[in-house]
């Protein structure tokens, strides 16, 4: 197996977070690869700070590891039945440093503690992808409800269901490299 460079992205700024959990159980289904987690600490989107000072050096690293990653994946947590602001922000960033997303492709899943596992924050996140024209995989799709009892103290996944899933989106993420 040829080995990639996989790009995490959580849309949780937590240390604990569910969602970096997911990411982490995911890079190890999809492994062998060169694995990073994004870090998305920048300050929100201002067309000022923009015109004055240009991108923040961590939305430009961003965009960088996105451009040199064979693959992405975003798992998002839902606040409010939307993405997170801290990930919309990051791609609002992203978006003014250049065309990276084109033909990505990239796998997306989310983490919540309702019953639905963050269902419209998937899809929010989808519809923020849009403009970018990344390949999106369809699915299987991967909403982790509960997702404060889906892992052991270690961090790992124990929800079998999950796994599975995790383990064909993950095979589809590997196919889709072209």
């Amino acid at each position: 197996m040829a080995q990639y460079t996989l790009l995490g992205i959580s849309g949780s700024l937590r240390a604990e977070s569910t969602n970096t959990k997911l990411i982490r159980a995911a890079a190890k289904v999809f492994d062998p690869a060169e694995f990073t987690l994004a870090d998305l600490n920048m300050p929100l989107y201002d067309g000022d700070l923009e015109d004055s000072d240009g991108a923040p050096e961590a939305a430009q690293k961003l965009s960088d590891q996105i451009a040199a990653a064979d693959a992405v994946i975003i798992s998002t947590p839902e606040y409010n039945k939307l993405l997170s602001g801290v990930l919309k922000n990051a791609l609002d960033w992203v978006s003014r440093t250049g065309p990276v997303w084109k033909d990505k492709p990239v796998a997306i899943m989310s983490a919540a503690a309702g019953r639905a596992g963050g269902e419209r924050g998937q899809w929010t996140l989808r519809l923020a992808l849009n403009p970018f024209r990344p390949k999106v995989l369809p699915g299987p799709e991967l909403m982790l409800a509960n997702s404060g009892k889906a892992f052991d103290d270690d961090g790992v996944l124990t929800d079998e269901f999950a796994q599975k899933l995790l383990d064909e989106l993950m095979g589809d993420l590997r196919a889709s490299i072209g």
